[in-house]
């Protein structure tokens, strides 16, 4: 079975943290190309991983990855916002 396709968001989150591939890598204990891989989306991460991802940007997995095209982080929280009526 050929695995699904997993969109998201590291290079964003990296660069907004002003992290480079390498410190990311070091944090979450992989080579520095695997960040790479993950960020083109060649590489699917174990649940481990995406874990491991998650704790360093403080944020729930399912803001870092989805099986569907991630809005742009500004609209998601545009539209989180809306849903609480602010």
């Amino acid at each position: 079975m050929k695995g699904r396709r997993i969109y998201n968001r590291i290079s964003v989150l990296r660069e907004e943290r002003d992290l480079s591939r390498k410190d990311l890598a070091e944090k979450i204990g992989v080579n520095f190309q695997t960040v790479g891989y993950l960020e083109r989306e060649e590489y699917n991460p174990s649940l481990d991983l995406a874990f491991r991802i998650s704790e360093v940007f403080g944020l729930p997995v399912e803001m870092i990855f989805s099986i569907e095209p991630l809005p742009l982080l500004s609209q998601e929280l545009l539209n989180q916002q809306k849903r609480r009526g602010e």
